[in-house]
């Protein structure tokens, strides 16, 4: 159960939180007795979205009333709730009447305890929730400890989290979840047949490599999640600006996702056989490194010319979807903080996702929408894909021109899968600019949460 949970007999005597709008709050009022409603009014607390009062009693703190927006509110957040760890004194509280959706309230709370404390003290309060019987503790709990798992990897600087460490981290969950690992380190790459995984992180001080990840039965299945897992993004021999590098050790933010949703797959045990490709890479500036205009022969057999070395996620991915779709899965998953043209379409909010499936692409947006973990679908335009030619190879990595670097993008690793029954595509940011409720500023889990319930509805 996560730390901020409590259940049985330490939620005995917990403390009242009332969620109140302008619709009920002369229900709420009544509820609470003349003297309560006298104190809000002469506190003058207003039921509006955010607003929050305790209620003194004669032990300490009676109740607390927090707003939250109306059920119809168009911009609505049902993660305001996430506010309530930093609003509240220590103690142990529970909801005294149902927000609109009291499992994302909880998620939201839960989430709202996040602390990136490794490099310094930072103050945890002791305020904790008690689930009701009816909620699924042990759920939400394995979502909260799956987004907690990738935040603190995005979190961690690249010193500290280099491929070698990221290796570690799925090495230890796998050891939780009686996983099988194997990795491909270095030079070894090449005889392994993924020549632009090492391309790319043939610069760096570490040694990349490519981590593999099995669990499940053999029998059920087949669900291949790729996350692409850049440890830092210097831009290669394209190097970047000095703005544009300084949260770039967010770029592995799609292995620390995949990371994130294996771990509440194999922890839900869902009927699945789960494969987890990690390529691990730093794109270093040195006398080794890839060049503008070089060819390199994929995985697949496709040969690309390198057009920008900053278009690097995208080269790491391809040779992995390869593997990948080899073994024609029923869904093959790929995501990665891969564009600044996804950012300028949609914002950091809304991470784009690709596929041609229709029935999966509409399920994709049916639960993201319900577990408030929203994306937005792009098209796989394909008369784009003539941005891609070269005169020298089959592809390009990169567009010939500006326009729709997402969707070039996503054309680019089509081509890289043939056999998948469904393949996904997720262009995610992994990164929260400023703190909103429930999302702290820092490293963020995208797209997990409602993969997630998609998978446990259809494998549970």
């Amino acid at each position: 159960m996560h730390p901020s949970f409590v259940t049985g007999a330490d939620a005995s005597h917990a403390i009242p939180i009332w969620f109140v709008t302008a619709t009920n709050w002369a229900e709420v009022g009544a509820q609470l007795g003349a003297s309560a409603r006298d104190f809000a009014d002469a506190a003058g607390f207003e039921p509006k979205p955010g607003r929050h009062l305790l209620l003194p009693g004669a032990d300490g703190v009676l109740g607390a009333l927090f707003g939250i927006d109306a059920a119809d509110a168009p911009a609505g957040d049902v993660f305001l709730p996430g506010r309530l760890p930093d609003l509240l004194p220590k103690g142990i509280y529970r909801f005294a009447n149902a927000p609109h959706d009291a499992r994302l309230a909880a998620l939201a709370f839960a989430l709202g305890t996040y602390r990136f404390d490794r490099y310094r003290k930072v103050e945890h309060r002791e305020v904790r929730l008690a689930l009701v019987n009816s909620m699924d503790g042990e759920d939400i709990s394995r979502i909260a400890e799956g987004v907690t798992l990738t935040r603190d990897l995005i979190n961690t600087p690249a010193n500290d989290m280099g491929p070698a460490e990221l290796e570690q981290a799925a090495r230890g969950m796998a050891a939780r979840h009686g996983a099988k690992v194997q990795a491909i380190v270095g030079d070894d790459l090449l005889g392994a047949d993924f020549p632009l995984v090492h391309a790319v992180g043939r610069a760096a001080a570490q040694a990349p490599r490519l981590i593999d990840m099995t669990w499940g039965d053999p029998a059920h299945p087949k669900v291949t999640l790729v996350g692409k897992g850049v440890c830092f993004d210097s831009g290669g021999l394209d190097i970047k600006p000095s703005s544009s590098m300084l949260n770039m050790k967010k770029d592995m933010g799609g292995a620390a996702t995949v990371l994130a949703l294996a771990h509440m797959v194999m922890d839900r045990k869902l009927k699945v056989w789960l494969r987890v490709l990690i390529p691990a890479v730093e794109n270093s500036v040195a006398g080794s490194a890839f060049r503008p205009r070089d060819v390199y022969r994929s995985r697949k057999g496709i040969t690309v010319e390198i057009g920008n070395t900053d278009a690097e996620g995208r080269l790491v991915l391809a040779d992995v979807l390869a593997l990948g779709d080899a073994e024609a899965p029923d869904l093959l998953v790929d995501m990665g903080t891969l564009t600044g043209a996804a950012r300028v379409a949609l914002g950091p909010e809304l991470p784009a996702f690709y596929t041609n499936d229709e029935t999966w692409a509409a399920e994709v947006a049916r639960y993201a929408r319900a577990e408030n973990d929203p994306v937005w679908r792009m098209p796989l335009w394909a008369p784009y894909q003539g941005m891609l030619d070269s005169k020298v190879a089959d592809t390009n990595n990169v567009s010939i021109n500006s326009f729709a670097g997402s969707i070039t993008c996503a054309l680019f690793l089509q081509r890289f899968v043939e056999s998948a029954k469904v393949w996904l595509h997720f262009d995610i940011f992994a990164w929260n600019a400023s703190s909103k409720p429930g999302r702290p500023e820092g490293g963020e889990c995208q797209v997990a949460r409602g993969l997630y319930a998609l998978l446990k509805d259809r494998y549970g």
